[in-house]
């Protein structure tokens, strides 16, 4: 059982330097390294589950000294694996992130495709251009009407306000 528990112990301690190994591999071979510190963790569940037969073969003086340690190692690897999900969802958030944005910048913005549309749109619907004119022109004239009217609803209620109080 000892022999097996320090084989176990420094498969931990492999995985843990290659942890550090997946922060500063590249972005093709990360899916390799990725998949080697898989591979070592699932021999080390492997291994743990030997130790744990062999933990409850021990003396019964030894049998308790032997499962904590078993625990601990398995608390261990099971954090291990807690952060090479975490990474894995990470470099997979980030690779989301990275396709997004080349999407968002291969598009084409105008500010003037909407209003071509409604143009278009205006035009199958038989309006002439002299109409779409006159009804740009009052759009904008709207526009100065509902500032002043906004204005002059602010200054009644200051001086309502300001007087009746």
């Amino acid at each position: 059982m000892e022999a097996l528990y320090h084989q176990t112990n420094k498969q931990v301690h492999e995985v843990q330097s290659y942890m550090g190994h997946l922060e500063t591999s590249d972005k093709q071979s990360v899916h390799l390294v990725e998949n080697d510190i898989q591979a070592r963790i699932d021999r080390i569940f492997s291994n743990l589950e030997r130790l744990e037969i062999l933990s409850s073969k021990e003396p019964a003086n030894k049998r308790q000294n032997a499962k904590l340690r078993v625990d601990q190692l398995k608390y261990d690897v099971q954090h291990l694996q807690t952060a090479l999900r975490n990474f894995q969802h990470r470099r997979y958030v980030q690779e989301q992130q990275e396709k997004q944005r080349e999407e968002l910048l291969a598009r084409t913005f105008t500010a003037n495709g909407t209003h071509k549309k409604i143009l278009d749109v205006a035009n199958m619907l038989g309006l002439s251009n002299t109409v779409m004119r006159l009804i740009e022109k009052r759009a904008f004239q709207d526009k100065y009407f509902m500032i002043g009217g906004m204005l002059l609803s602010c200054m009644v209620m200051f001086l309502v306000v300001q007087y009746l109080t």
